[in-house]
């Protein structure tokens, strides 16, 4: 009797393992995606995590394994099945009965900029006596980009209102004579030309028409991104990277037509830029993807080498934004060089609020805000605005 037991279930086990080892895969299904396709950096989103065992073979234990960036951390009960590395994985156990479907949603915070993908999953099977494992992968192609976070707006509108200014200043210098908005009355220094014969008749007195300002505004605006410290400021870059975006998104509001160059590149070493931002254009989703896939680890060129192939276009009444955490004389000498005729360059200098006592001894007329509502002039047509990282 215990011997045809025996034989029973040794049969048993050799065919589940004949079963489970031909047929254990068959109409298993695994499937992760992104809950959203854009984030900002700083907001919270999820994984769906989907599992479809759809056979009437049960799988009592099946593992599912994946890695993500360290840089999309899990929260809550998600947290409790991932460890953290160079990378974050994340193991999860199933049990499947017959045709039975499992979803999971797996909540995180995206700290950082950048383009993340999911391209595989691993999974392990076990049968019923947990001897034998099965083992597959599932190709997956999800992915997530991630925006720069944006600089807040009480600090940023101090900013735009310097770059309006100068704008607004040389503009004035250079009145369009097929823009017309108004009439007013007639002053000594008016050209002759310009006098409304028709509206001084009604008057009794002088007019003349008033033209408005150039509508042909040129702007530029550079970012550099190298860093040949030993001890790498990569807060600072990042700093950089998300006052571009905020700046570009406040002139797109403006409807401001604008340029960016840069020396950024992302992952294969590719230049990023330059791009032209038209005044028509209705948001910056496209410059928010170019800014995600920047790697701060790489660049084009040197700054200096940036600026002076700027300034060999020898542009001429233009203005340019130029955002850089390094302030060496090599770099103001090319910015001396990109003045040109007639042109401006606002420095944004963005420092650690540690560093914020050896900044202002270095430059020490500068007023050290945390918004750039003053700057510094450092040479004539080159004004420096600082502003602290947070």
């Amino acid at each position: 009797m215990l011997l045809i037991l025996f034989c029973g279930v040794l049969l048993f086990w050799l065919l589940t393992q004949w079963v489970y080892r031909k047929y254990w895969e068959r109409g298993l299904s695994v499937n992760l995606t992104f809950t959203d396709r854009i984030l900002f950096e700083g907001e919270t989103s999820s994984i769906r995590e989907t599992v479809i065992n759809d056979k009437l073979l049960p799988l009592p234990a099946l593992e599912v394994r994946f890695s993500a960036s360290r840089d999309l951390v899990f929260l809550k009960e998600a947290r409790e099945n991932s460890a953290s590395t160079d990378q974050c994985y994340r193991r999860d156990i199933f049990a499947f009965l017959f045709h039975q479907r499992i979803g999971r949603t797996l909540p995180f915070s995206a700290e950082k900029r950048g383009i993340y993908e999911i391209r595989e999953v691993s999974v392990t099977g076990h049968d019923f006596f947990f001897r034998s494992a099965y083992y597959t992968d599932f190709p997956q192609k999800t992915s997530l980009c991630v925006f720069p976070r944006q600089v807040d707006a009480r600090r940023i509108i101090p900013l735009c209102r310097a770059i309006s200014g100068t704008l607004l200043s040389k503009n004035r210098l250079y009145p369009d004579p097929f823009a017309f908005s108004g009439i007013r009355d007639y002053h000594r220094e008016d050209p002759m030309r310009q006098i409304n014969w028709k509206a001084s008749a009604r008057t009794g007195s002088l007019m003349v028409n008033q033209s408005d300002s150039t509508t042909s505004i040129s702007l530029t605006l550079i970012f550099d991104l190298e860093d040949s410290n030993i001890l790498k400021q990569e807060e600072l870059l990042e700093e950089t990277i998300r006052l571009i975006s905020s700046v570009s998104a406040r002139l797109v509001m403006d409807r401001m037509p604008f340029s960016i160059v840069s020396n950024a590149a992302d992952r294969e070493g590719n230049a990023c830029f330059p791009v032209n931002i038209p005044a028509e254009a209705g948001n910056i989703e496209a410059l928010n993807r170019r800014l995600s896939c920047i790697d701060t680890g790489k660049t084009v060129v040197p700054a200096k080498e940036l600026l002076r192939t700027e300034a060999a276009a020898k542009k001429t009444g233009h203005t340019y934004l130029f955002f850089s955490k390094n302030h060496t004389p090599d770099l103001l000498a090319a910015l001396r060089a990109l003045t040109g005729a007639n042109n401006d360059i606002l420095w944004v200098l963005p420092v650690y609020p540690a560093d914020a006592a050896r900044f202002q001894a270095e430059l020490p007329e500068t007023p050290l805000l945390h918004t750039a509502r003053a700057g510094h002039c450092v040479s004539p047509g080159i004004r420096i605005l600082p502003w602290l990282a947070q």
